[in-house]
């Protein structure tokens, strides 16, 4: 069933390469919930986008793919007028997609540790692991993202990190775990002539896992701006050693397409 799905969601995003209108027969045209709030409702309306994206030539690159029971999520590469990095969540009942989220930003890097958005590991290991997995990173999320501890801090840091081994592809930040804990304890940045990043992660609202990747869905503010954090996480013996992520601002209610929400 999940290599069903899977392959239903590859073919699906394919089609904006191709404008195939068969490419959205993956779609339960009757409960389709769309959670982009670019995008308006329904299979037809996104047949209709695919056809107009196609005649732009664009490519789409799907980086990695997973599923969760009735969930598939994955990282997308898009190359239309603009290149941008996206994660795509989709919920199925059957065969059939009935829900869609996602979070696109436009491609920036290599971060100053020389990593790109996208690269690095894209096999799924340890099945068997993939609930210690998601259980693992719920904490971290909660306890050291939304609620940051100033004189914890880096005990946290360690307990979930293997500082060692860790590769960050955010363009914003570099393998140096200090970068991250100036941002979330809005201390100045270290770096001249740069200005400082402040993150404030405050709800998650979706824990997704297949075993030893995690994606988590977070609201909060970003620079003081209402934003969707999407964080992957790959973990290795209990310790996260690879993140990637995008964050994108989430538009006011007036702009919205749908009335579903960003999340």
């Amino acid at each position: 069933m999940s290599q069903k799905r899977k392959d239903g969601i590859h073919a699906l995003l394919k089609g904006l390469e191709t404008g195939d209108p068969d490419s959205v027969s993956v779609i339960n045209p009757e409960k389709y919930i769309q959670h982009n709030p670019q995008t308006h409702e329904g299979r037809e309306g996104l047949a209709a986008l695919f056809k107009r994206l196609s005649l732009t030539s664009p490519r789409v690159n799907l980086v990695r793919l997973f599923s969760d029971g009735d969930y598939v999520f994955g990282q997308t590469e898009y190359d239309f007028s603009s290149r941008r990095i996206g994660f795509e969540v989709f919920r199925f009942e059957d065969d059939m997609t009935v829900e869609h989220w996602d979070n696109i930003q436009p491609r920036k890097g290599p971060n100053a540790s020389g990593h790109s958005m996208v690269d690095g590991e894209t096999e799924v290991r340890d099945r068997h692991k993939t609930e210690s997995n998601r259980t693992l990173v719920r904490e971290f999320v909660e306890q050291v993202l939304i609620n940051p501890a100033p004189a914890s801090f880096d005990d946290q840091l360690i307990r979930y990190i293997d500082a060692a081994t860790y590769r960050e592809h955010s363009p914003y930040y570099s393998d140096d775990l200090g970068e991250l804990k100036r941002a979330l304890l809005s201390e100045a940045s270290a770096k001249p002539n740069q200005a400082a990043t402040e993150l404030k992660y405050q709800r998650l609202h979706r824990v997704l896992a297949e075993g030893n990747f995690v994606l988590t869905v977070v609201e909060g503010y970003r620079n003081e701006v209402h934003t969707s954090f999407y964080d992957l996480f790959r973990l290795h013996q209990d310790k996260i050693v690879e993140h990637w992520s995008t964050t994108e601002a989430v538009p006011a209610p007036s702009e919205w397409k749908n009335d579903n929400g960003k999340f």
